[in-house]
């Protein structure tokens, strides 16, 4: 894939977790969000599929626990891989997995079982764009500008507490913007997210 199309696969995942946070009738936890759970048409428009562990969550519920844990290792969220708690977070942590997913080229687990958020971990914290972007994509092959917000979203998405990730709202509303991640960041209500020390 081209870089325009993993953006644009990228937004548009983004708007329909969201509908499905946000927009259904009844909250829908997907809890397996993955690029093999990514469908694309002929036009790299992205389908959200495979919804045999997906949860209804009633609005006046905060969360749902869950036994037994299911779902691909790498991408399950922290509170949810050690305590069964689901939530929209659970989607919001699996989305960020999947954002590195699209920018490196990589599976969640690599032969030797390291998960791709580990291996991107230091990449993400100093902002280095070479040896996370996928090789393929070649020296240029993609929008700085649009890279950096999908790090910097990635980033917020895949951090270990719950409390410390955006919505899926904050998300979609983030890759729409063309502002940089440090504009995004002291504009935007994900300053007032926390963060951890």
């Amino acid at each position: 894939m081209t870089w325009s199309q993993r953006h644009g696969v990228a937004v548009g995942t983004a708007r329909g977790l969201r509908y499905l946070h946000k927009g259904c009738a009844r909250r829908i936890i997907h809890r397996d969000i993955k690029a093999s759970n990514i469908l694309l048409d002929a036009d790299y428009q992205p389908q959200i599929s495979d919804f045999g562990l997906a949860r209804w969550l009633p609005s006046e519920w905060t969360h749902h626990a869950i036994a037994p844990i299911e779902g691909t290792f790498g991408c399950l969220a922290p509170e949810y891989f050690t305590h069964g708690i689901v939530d929209e977070k659970t989607d919001v942590f699996a989305f960020g997995v999947f954002l590195l997913e699209l920018i490196s080229g990589r599976k969640p687990v690599d032969g030797s079982h390291m998960s791709l958020l580990a291996w991107a971990k230091p990449y993400l914290k100093d902002g280095v764009v070479q040896g996370l972007v996928d090789p393929r994509l070649g020296d240029g092959g993609y929008d700085a500008g649009q890279l950096r917000r999908l790090m910097f979203v990635a980033s917020l998405c895949a951090r270990s507490a719950a409390a410390w990730r955006p919505t899926m709202t904050e998300v979609r509303n983030v890759l729409a913007t063309h502002q940089t991640s440090e504009e995004i960041h002291s504009s935007s209500a994900l300053a007032a997210l926390p963060c951890p020390n």
